[in-house]
């Protein structure tokens, strides 16, 4: 039986689709209870946890693979191989701000930023020359522009829907995000033909 670590949230129901697409039939459960499940078959057992909490499942090996946003992958260093770009789950990470404060050629040294990831804001800083000040925040980043908490943020947006309804704007664009397929690197060898099947499965859906 392999066991797949699926993220909490907006990726839960798609990666759920993709995977019924290769023929695993899933049992009707209620998603904002279960924590955990197997499918119908008992081939396979999915761990339902925070988006963070996927690669360090993977990693130290109490799931073999797991289904997660590459920007978490981005965030911090894992030892784990990525194998598949699921092509779901499309998100930008953004500098954004007030309308009309900042461009990004105006961005400066002294700004402080607010941010979830905040690892891959310092990056996009460092990478300008900038010194910074970065605020981690763990929910409603756009507000800490509006309340003077901060004078960007750093966030993931999909549409920008809700950038544009809280009077933010995008500034710049720090890298594109979509789910990847993930695998422990000792269950990689030691499972290779579970894995890999699935893996071949899943690439002929999307």
């Amino acid at each position: 039986m392999l066991t797949i670590a699926l993220a909490k949230g907006y990726l839960l129901k798609e990666a759920l689709k993709v995977l019924e697409k290769t023929g695993i039939r899933l049992p009707v459960v209620d998603l904002a209870r279960k924590l955990e499940f197997t499918d119908v078959q008992r081939k396979y057992r999915f761990l339902i946890v925070r988006p963070a909490d996927v690669p360090v499942y993977v990693e130290y090996g109490a799931a073999d693979l797991g289904v997660v946003g590459k920007d978490v992958l981005l965030e911090n260093d894992y030892k784990l191989t990525e194998l598949l770009d699921l092509k779901f789950g499309y998100c930008r990470l953004v500098v954004a701000a007030l309308k009309g404060k900042y461009r990004a050629d105006t961005l400066r040294s002294g700004l402080r930023v607010a941010a979830k990831y905040v690892n891959s804001a310092a990056a996009y800083f460092e990478e300008r020359g900038l010194d910074v000040e970065l605020i981690k925040l763990y929910g409603s980043v756009e507000l800490a522009p509006l309340d003077g908490l901060s004078d960007v943020i750093v966030d993931l947006v999909a549409t920008g829907k809700t950038l544009q309804e809280n009077g933010l704007e995008i500034v710049d664009e720090i890298y594109d995000t979509t789910a990847r397929l993930i695998a422990n690197r000792v269950k990689v060898k030691s499972k290779y033909p579970e894995i890999m099947a699935l893996a071949k499965k899943l690439k002929g859906v999307l």
